[in-house]
């Protein structure tokens, strides 16, 4: 089974200081076997936030620890003009582009499970982890 990585997963499991880092670690541990699966722009956006909240070296821990783990599906121009125009559609300061990137990438992967802290997914059918 597949398992779709979120941004907030990755922030929490890099933060020892973030309310769910202690759950998304446990949840990382239980998870040790499934295929995780993310896409390239989870990881800029996860790169950019790491860097601006916890430094260099803990973006490179993200780059060079966590990323390698997971299978990274690269985003095309149908699945990005896809969730684009359902941001668009959307027109509300949430879901993100990242985050309709994402539900797009899970639909056409057939991921149903999200490891990741953020209630849009399960607005969006899927169900999270932790």
């Amino acid at each position: 089974m597949s398992i779709f990585v979120d941004t907030s997963a990755l922030l929490a499991l890099l933060d020892r200081d973030d309310d769910m880092h202690e759950g998304a670690a446990a949840a990382m541990r239980a998870l040790r076997g499934e295929s995780l699966v993310t896409h390239n722009y989870i990881l800029v956006e996860a790169a950019a936030i790491t860097h601006r909240r916890l430094g260099g070296g803990a973006a490179r821990d993200l780059l060079e620890d966590l990323a390698p783990a997971l299978t990274v599906l690269w985003v095309d121009e149908q699945t990005h003009q896809a969730a684009v125009s359902a941001f668009l559609a959307a027109v509300r300061r949430r879901p993100s582009l990242v985050d309709w990137v994402s539900f797009e990438v899970m639909r056409r992967s057939e991921i149903e499970t999200a490891f990741a802290f953020d209630r849009d997914f399960v607005a969006q059918g899927f169900r999270t982890v932790p």
